[in-house]
């Protein structure tokens, strides 16, 4: 199951960004209705919507949201719940250290290079050029940018790195 944690913004920017992943429509999800930088709604939704702990989970977050994904989820997998993969789109200033997978996408290199100071995971994804920090949420199909490992460089979309990721962690066929 996929958890979405919007950031503080309007509904229909996340929407965008669902329609831009998902154009075939979208895999089991929950989508954060609480305050973005609290993880005890995150919570709660799962308990109300009596997800189980060996449900496998991958949380996709925002700006502000990074924050009670990040929290939900490490408190979820201390729990002895699955947490498949965490994936922070311009989580700046959140750190991102986890027993568990996590990727980083920013909107631009600076962006990039200082959230990675905080922890990021074996790839990530920052956009070339550089875009508005939004833009990265409502229109990851159209961002263009660079996944970045140890090792290599490649070039790609936001909405296919993560699509990727999906697909890696069982969340997505194809």
């Amino acid at each position: 199951m996929l958890i979405i944690c919007p950031g503080v913004h309007a509904a229909d920017w996340t929407e965008s960004c669902l329609r831009g992943l998902f154009p075939q429509g979208l895999p089991p999800c929950l989508v954060n209705q609480g305050l973005p930088y609290t993880a005890h709604g995150v919570l709660n939704q799962l308990a109300q919507a009596q997800v189980t702990q060996d449900e496998p989970l991958i949380w996709l977050a925002f700006s502000a949201g990074v924050v009670a994904a990040s929290t939900a989820a490490s408190y979820w997998h201390h729990q002895g719940g699955r947490v498949c993969a965490l994936i922070a789109l311009d989580g700046w200033g959140v750190p991102l250290a986890a027993d568990f997978p996590c990727y980083r996408l920013s909107h631009d290199h600076f962006t990039h290079w200082s959230s990675g100071i905080l922890g990021s995971g074996s790839q990530n994804f920052y956009a070339d050029p550089p875009v508005p920090h939004e833009q990265l949420w409502q229109q990851p199909q159209q961002v263009q940018g660079w996944q970045v490992s140890t090792t290599q460089r490649q070039a790609t979309t936001a909405a296919a790195f993560i699509r990727q990721i999906l697909r890696r962690h069982g969340c997505m066929e194809g």
